[in-house]
């Protein structure tokens, strides 16, 4: 199984294991975690989610082959089910970043409620380097957390973000060497078993209450737009030199 997932002491796990693609994410992947997000809303013995990677990869984004084969249309892809059960999770979602973070695997992030990042992981939105927009309303967030000027720089320069530098910026919470980070961040996920769940769920649904409407009409937006993209001779030659594996020309495109 490329998506591995297990409860433990209250908190429910979902391992992306597919470390020989870099942790690549396919349509059954996305489907896979949707379900396993779900699941933990609906089971009273689960207080938190867990979401990590394998050693040095959290993920490297869409399998482009894999989302070429069926890129999202409507709010029924797989990709569209997984984003709607991340943003609309009532019981707290806790990241465990273990290395690079790219495309969605970056993006996921914003929607999380505690973000630990090993010292070797990086955040990366490559989206206008392959021809495309940014999604799951990165476009709106990120220039909200850190500025329209560092959001430039990550959004149409690609500029990655280092580990220290995304928890100085307020994009994570703090971050750990590799070998501390799962056992502290499932300590920490634990931490909600303690709480009145009431509680904690109304007070998680107080703080996003006044951006979940613009967060939702910025994807759609995304999404819309993002869709144009992949048909477009920019997205198309991008595409075709990833495969490749040579550097687009943009100048006939």
């Amino acid at each position: 199984m490329n998506i591995k997932t297990a409860s433990l002491d209250g908190v429910a796990t979902i391992e992306i294991a597919r470390p020989e693609k870099k942790n690549a994410l396919t349509q059954s992947m996305y489907r896979a975690m949707a379900d396993a997000i779900l699941a933990a809303v609906d089971d009273d013995s689960i207080y938190s989610v867990l979401i990590t990677g394998q050693p040095g990869i959290f993920t490297s984004g869409n399998d482009l082959e894999d989302f070429l084969k069926g890129p999202v249309q409507d709010t029924d892809a797989p990709l569209s089910r997984f984003m709607q059960a991340l943003l609309g999770c009532s019981k707290p979602v806790v990241a465990a970043v273990t290395g690079a973070a790219v495309g969605i695997g970056a993006t996921m992030l914003l929607h999380c409620d505690l973000v630990y990042l090993s010292d070797q992981a990086r955040l990366v939105f490559p989206f206008v380097s392959l021809g495309l927009v940014p999604e799951f309303g990165s476009s709106l967030l990120l220039p909200q957390l850190i500025g329209h000027a560092r959001a430039t720089e990550k959004l149409l320069l690609g500029e990655p973000i280092a580990a220290d530098a995304a928890v100085a910026l307020g994009l994570a919470t703090a971050m750990l060497p590799s070998s501390d980070l799962l056992a502290h961040a499932h300590r920490m996920a634990k931490r909600f078993n303690a709480l009145p769940p009431g509680a904690v769920r109304d007070t998680k649904r107080l703080m996003r209450a006044g951006s979940v409407a613009g967060i939702i009409r910025a994807m759609e937006a995304e999404n819309a737009v993002f869709i144009e993209r992949l048909r477009s001779p920019e997205a198309r030659e991008a595409l075709q030199a990833f495969f490749e594996k040579r550097k687009p020309d943009f100048r006939q495109s």
